[in-house]
């Protein structure tokens, strides 16, 4: 059985995994892992959620979707968030969702719930945003608030009109309304591009070729010249909307057929279809017709039909509660593992990767595939040399799910106990899975990756200076610590091959940019140890400054080097104690003990405290400047009482959310009002003890819709 140490520490492996995928899949379009790996680290870190929901993290990747844009292109806010959604892997789940929609809207167990039902096709998210029916901005998802501007790429696709069509003159497009679908390469396209490119090669040996489809389809919208965009062959299916001035009609289904009748492609196995029964029926079906469709799917999307349903449903973390993507198995093959690999990350974290003998999987070549940890070859009992059998549930690299040549009695392949990259011991810490190299700053492959990770786009986002570059300037000795990157000038650059005056000149300006980074950036950048972005934008949001941060960190060590292990107290005990006294110092939602433990720690080294006292001699966070909705509850702790009549409970704390509101449990001198329903009992006797306010439904109703 899991223990709670063991489930925290999961997750914050799960978490740090499950991002660095989002940021390889969503925003360089080069992914380490198939979908179906990928989905499985999401069901087991959503497992684990729900059975510790104490220990859900500020940066848990139920909170996340996709990854910030990438430096080339021009980013641009989403007027309303791009979304992922939740996954269904079988029909039970099915079942359950439709059924989450009958508990939250309180309707009956049998009330009927029509829904949509499409395939999920494997593209590249993009929005376009028509302004009286003309397009004036296309964007990628990015990370779900803020895109790239894709506009003039978007104009090359034929499928994506510069005008909508207006069927007749009552029927107008709205003044603003905004398609959101997909980007994506048609299978005999893509087989047709990748010809083409070998034929235009002038060394066969080095054409380019795209691993598949989706590839092939991100890689092309996403160039700076739109006449390369305008060479590839691609298409676009819509599947919803964003922002929009008014909608033409109270259905799912109705807005999405009218969509189609302004000229832009709808899947034309979009239908409606009453609860789960008819829904999966047209699974199976296209599950039938997948292998003859002219695009990759890997699933088909249900959405609750009634818009006005959609609005009072709403939305979780990352996905909206009125959709789910039922996902379809992976496809299977068996292939030859050739060797193993491992390779050292920013942490120190050695992983191991499977090098295949190559094999088409629903026609796509793979060569490699993650291992993941010491336990999973070992649950494996795989050696080079054996047969294995991986499979593929979209367009990336698979996973190994079995050894045909399992062998018991040859033992464990012998996972290293140094690091490759510098000879230092790897261990493994109680409870982990993950073995490190214990060289920190002594290891070339972590002082790199950490270089790496300070200028990345999620942290400070320095354009131009990427992987090469800091490796060359570490190899030379120019950059051995974050604050070198800002003592570069345009004479040391010029005295390098290769730099001519105009890309010194851009480099050196794309520097002196980020000497007032963002405080979450700043702190996400130093790559503290579970302090993901999410942690990092929270702590920001708590402290506003790096003054004020810096104050708490500095009381957090003098607390932790004053704790005292009490006698009979165990070393594990110990920790665990000093953890949970940590985190109530750093007093931030989301922030446990763990975090807090990782974050003081980090600060409390010396060789990290001197290098983010260098790092400021060379540029200063700039303050948080905080916004939140008006309201007559914002910043203020609701409680709700009693049986709420007009809607559920998740959807009154969903509400009170929305409006800056934070909602407890219990009843306090902290409270500031109880919404109190029919058999309301010690918390109502207590909140008018008190003094507290106190308001029933009707009165809350009020303050929900005094504030839209």
């Amino acid at each position: 059985m899991t223990t709670e140490t063991q489930a925290a520490e999961r997750l914050a492996f799960l978490a740090a995994e499950i991002a660095r995928h989002n940021a390889l899949y969503h925003g360089e379009d080069a992914p380490e892992i198939s979908d179906a790996d990928y989905d499985a680290l999401m069901r087991e870190n959503s497992a684990l959620e729900i059975e510790y929901p104490h220990l859900v993290r500020a940066d848990s990747p139920s909170r996340l979707v996709g990854a910030a844009p990438s430096g080339h292109l021009a980013k641009v806010p989403h007027a309303q968030p791009m979304l992922s959604l939740d996954n269904a892997f079988a029909d039970e789940d099915v079942t359950d969702f439709v059924g989450r929609v009958r508990r939250y809207l309180n309707l009956a167990a049998d009330a009927p719930v029509a829904l949509t039902a499409e395939p999920k096709i494997d593209g590249l998210s993009c929005s376009l945003r028509y302004e009286k029916g003309v397009l004036v901005l296309a964007a990628t998802r990015g990370d779900g608030a803020v895109g790239e501007d894709v506009t003039a790429n978007v104009r090359t696709i034929d499928d994506i009109p510069e005008r909508l069509k207006a069927p007749d003159l009552l029927d107008q497009p709205p003044a603003v309304f905004e398609i959101r679908g997909e980007v994506y390469m048609a299978k005999e396209d893509f087989t047709a591009l990748n010809t083409r490119l070998l034929a235009e090669a002038e060394d066969p040996a080095k054409a380019r070729q795209f691993a598949n489809p989706r590839n092939a389809a991100a890689g092309s919208l996403r160039q700076k010249d739109p006449s390369v965009t305008a060479s590839r062959p691609l298409r676009f299916l819509a599947h919803g909307w964003g922002d929009a001035s008014a909608l033409p009609s109270e259905t799912q289904k109705g807005v999405m057929d009218a969509i189609a009748a302004w000229g832009v492609p709808v899947s034309d196995d979009l239908v409606r279809v009453e609860g789960d029964g008819p829904a999966l029926a047209h699974y199976r079906g296209i599950e039938a017709r997948r292998a003859d469709l002219p695009f990759d799917i890997d699933g088909v999307v249900y959405k609750v039909d009634r818009l006005d349903w959609q609005k009072r449903l709403g939305f979780v973390a990352r996905a909206p509660r009125w959709a789910i993507a039922h996902k379809f198995p992976a496809e299977k093959a068996q292939t030859r593992l050739n060797a193993i690999d491992i390779q050292v990350g920013r942490t120190g974290k050695l992983t191991p990767v499977a090098r295949l003998e190559p094999v088409t999987v629903g026609g796509v070549v793979v060569t490699n595939a993650t291992l993941h940890n010491a336990d999973e070859i070992g649950r494996l009992n795989v050696w080079p040399g054996d047969r294995v059998v991986i499979q593929r549930a979209g367009d990336v690299i698979p996973q190994i799910v079995e050894n045909l040549s399992r062998d018991e009695s040859r033992g464990d392949w012998p996972f290293p106990h140094v690091c490759p990259e510098c000879g230092s011991a790897a261990e493994r810490e109680p409870g982990e899975v993950d073995y490190r190299c214990t060289g920190r700053l002594t290891c070339p492959a972590q002082r790199v990756e950490s270089l790496r990770h300070f200028v990345s786009r999620h942290a400070l986002d320095i354009e131009g200076l990427g992987i090469t570059h800091i490796e060359s300037f570490f190899r030379d000795g120019l950059v051995q610590a974050p604050a070198d990157i800002f003592r570069l000038n345009k004479e040391i650059l010029l005295g390098r091959e290769r730099w001519a005056e105009l890309s010194a000149a851009n480099l050196i300006a794309a520097i002196d940019t980020k000497r007032s980074p963002p405080l979450d950036r700043f702190l996400f950048a130093l790559g503290v140890r579970h302090v993901g972005e999410v942690t990092a934008r929270d702590l920001a949001r708590r402290y506003r400054s790096w003054e004020a941060l810096k104050a708490m960190i500095d009381r957090a060590i003098e607390a932790r080097d004053a704790a005292v292990q009490a006698v009979g107290e165990s070393d594990d005990k110990f920790v665990v104690r000093v953890a949970r006294e940590l985190a109530a110092i750093v007093e931030t939602p989301g922030v446990g003990p763990e975090v807090a433990f990782a974050l003081i720690d980090f600060f409390a080294e010396p060789h990290n405290r001197k290098a983010v006292a260098d790092l400021l001699t060379q540029l200063h966070p700039a303050d948080v400047i905080h916004e939140t909705r008006a309201s007559a509850v914002s910043g203020k702790t609701v409680v709700f009482t009693g049986t709420l009549e007009t809607m559920s409970r998740d959807e009154a704390k969903a509400q009170a959310e929305a409006l800056g509101a934070k909602v407890a449990g219990s009843v306090s001198a902290k409270t500031d009002l109880i919404v109190a329903g029919p058999g309301a009992g010690s918390k109502l006797k207590k909140a008018q003890e008190l003094g507290i306010a106190v308001t029933d439904e009707a009165g809350w109703a009020t303050i929900v819709g005094e504030s839209r």
